[in-house]
């Protein structure tokens, strides 16, 4: 945008670098072109400022397909001033002396100009063609129709704009329409959700199924290998037993075998002193045989003073030594004919 600076009787202008400015003094040109800057005066200059950037303009409206149905059709054009100094001699780009402050009239006529000629040739199309193929196949079919038809229009080359590329953003039905059209891919799109839907719960139940499965499995095995550990702890148990109980046995056994030979030493040694103390008789009563009677009765009276208790004073009457003797006597007796002697 220019700006102008007051000076008393005099204003200077300094451009914009997107402006193109033109000067007019008594109907001729004085400055023109991008970036000027000069000294003017208000009462006798006419300037006028035709940007030379990109415009961007955008479009709306309606139109009637072949089949009566009205469809919205959105725009956007993108043009440039090729020709400055022609816009500015056909349309209003006027700058005020005093503030610098551009008018819009030139942009709006430029608007206008550029949508009615989209609106005519869009309706032009798009009334031959049913809503349905428009819907589907006018978006494509109106952009290159209306790149070429603004691209080549003569009231356009002759106003010095220049199309440089159109966009048909959306081509879109009445309400009620488009949500009619839409019930169809709606109930679609729902149907493949819900397929989706079941098929994760199907997919879900499965993969329970599965953890189920591989669950009853981990049990059953874990039952089966404790099964395993109890019958073979049944089995060392047992064989622990019969181990014990053949410990036991063999045990048992050695001591029975040692009492056994206990016993039989035992009786050897008892059977050996008999036999020992028999012979030491024997050999006693072969000596008493051949003793003489009153040598056996000297050895008997020993033995029986031996055997009676000590006496301080003793005495004998005839009856107590008749007695004694006959006594002495039958022992004596007897011996010699038992072979024992006393």
């Amino acid at each position: 945008m220019a700006t102008v600076q007051r000076y008393p009787w005099l204003r200077h202008f300094l451009g914009s670098p997107t402006g193109y400015v033109v000067h007019l003094k008594s109907g001729r040109v004085v400055h023109q072109g991008v970036g000027q800057a000069f000294w003017f005066r208000p009462g006798t200059s006419v300037l006028s400022e035709v940007p030379v950037d990109d415009q961007e303009l955008p479009a709306l409206f309606h139109v009637t397909t072949g089949d009566h149905q009205d469809v919205t059709v959105q725009v956007n054009v993108t043009y440039r001033f090729g020709e400055p100094i022609t816009v500015s001699e056909r349309l209003d780009f006027g700058v005020d002396p005093d503030t610098g402050a551009c008018t819009t009239t030139g942009r709006d006529q430029v608007a206008t100009i550029v949508a009615q000629l989209a609106q005519s040739h869009a309706t032009d199309l798009l009334a031959t063609m049913p809503m349905a193929h428009v819907l589907e196949h006018g978006v494509s079919r109106v952009r290159a129709l209306l790149v070429e038809a603004l691209g080549t229009d003569a009231r356009l080359r002759s106003t010095g704009i220049e199309v440089l590329g159109v966009h048909v953003l959306a081509i879109r039905p009445e309400a009620d329409v488009e949500r009619a059209l839409q019930t169809p891919v709606r109930e679609h799109v729902q149907a493949e959700a819900d397929r989706a839907t079941y098929e994760r719960r199907a997919l879900a139940v499965e993969r329970e199924a599965t953890i189920a499965e591989n669950e009853l499995a981990s049990r059953i095995e874990l039952a089966t290998r404790r099964e395993r550990l109890v019958v073979q702890e049944g089995a060392n148990s047992r064989r622990e037993a019969e181990e014990a109980a053949a410990a036991a046995l063999v045990q048992a056994q050695a001591s029975a075998e040692r009492a056994e030979l206990t016993t039989a030493a035992r009786a050897h040694q008892v059977r050996t002193v008999g036999e020992a103390e028999a012979a030491s008789e024997a050999a006693r009563m072969a000596v008493y045989e051949a003793m003489a009677p009153g040598t056996l009765l000297a050895l008997a009276l020993r033995e029986a003073a031996g055997s009676l208790p000590e006496v301080q004073n003793l005495t004998i009457t005839p009856d107590l030594l008749t007695g004694a003797l006959g006594a002495l006597a039958q022992g004596v007796g007897a011996g010699a004919g038992t072979g024992k002697g006393v």
